[in-house]
């Protein structure tokens, strides 16, 4: 169940609303009333109000008597993605970037300790994880995470890491939190970062930083391959040139777009005037 508000203007149904669209995952692709009340903490009542309201907006369906998530559930997140223009801007040279190492590469943003996937281009392999856009893992087990935990200073470093992960994966052991900063600052020195099998058995990546127009780290762009096929010093002397010269040719590119002249008129209403 998500965080609740004190605030005064704070809507306890709509975050209910939303608490239900988060009971569902790839490992809950189907739900009964029952699933969905007890996971988001509600009376089955409250649950099924909720449910048919999502049902009627279109971003629920009912198939014998269970409930599953719409396609219209990726209107919320993309709308987001949208509003950044990063992925109109990223997408050909994530493309370019696949076709020339042969592996997939991904985009993610930090949202509490962990990283969102906003954007990928994927190729057919054996790897561990399956991942798409909105998936979640814990920023510190990923080449991406550790650029974008990077460039935080030591306080926003303590809060971000001080949070719970909400990515549903065992907490990471293989290092200690002054061996995760010794790590961190130098990869804040070399602008890039390796995780080498910490997210899952057979997962290597690196990754690199991606830039707004102010210079700030905003996301963070990797390649990914399968430990049994690529070595580190492949990934690393092959496929790392290609991910930085990208990752710098997608900041240039969001830098100019956000630099874009941009006005708003109000449209005269000649039925008042």
């Amino acid at each position: 169940m998500a965080g609740r508000g004190t605030g005064p203007d704070f809507v306890e149904a709509l975050a209910r609303g939303l608490d239900v669209l988060a009971c569902f995952d790839a490992g809950h692709r189907t739900m009964s009333l029952s699933e969905v009340a007890a996971a988001a903490g509600l009376a089955r009542p409250t649950a099924r109000r909720l449910l048919l309201t999502l049902e009627e907006l279109g971003f629920v369906r009912t198939a014998d008597g269970a409930f599953q998530l719409t396609p219209k559930v990726l209107t919320l997140g993309m709308a987001y993605v949208g509003s950044l223009g990063l992925w109109d801007i990223a997408r050909p040279h994530l493309e370019a970037l696949v076709a020339r190492t042969g592996e997939s590469s991904s985009m993610a943003q930090l949202d509490g300790s962990d990283i969102v996937y906003v954007a990928r281009v994927s190729v057919p392999k054996l790897i561990a994880l399956r991942v798409d856009i909105g998936t979640r893992f814990p920023a510190v087990q990923t080449s991406q995470g550790k650029v974008l935990l990077s460039a935080l200073s030591p306080d926003e470093l303590a809060d971000v890491l001080a949070q719970p992960s909400r990515a549903g994966l065992p907490p990471y052991i293989g290092r200690s939190g002054e061996q995760l900063r010794d790590e961190l600052t130098e990869i804040r020195a070399r602008g890039w970062a390796l995780a080498d099998e910490e997210l899952a058995p057979g997962v290597r990546s690196v990754a690199a930083p991606v830039r707004d127009g102010t210079g700030t780290v905003r996301a963070a762009m990797n390649v990914t391959v399968h430990a049994a096929e690529t070595t580190v010093d492949t990934l690393l002397q092959d496929h790392l040139p290609l991910l930085l010269r990208t990752a710098g040719d997608v900041s240039a590119e969001w830098a100019l777009w956000q630099s874009r002249p941009h006005v708003e008129i109000e449209l005269r209403d000649e039925t008042t005037a």
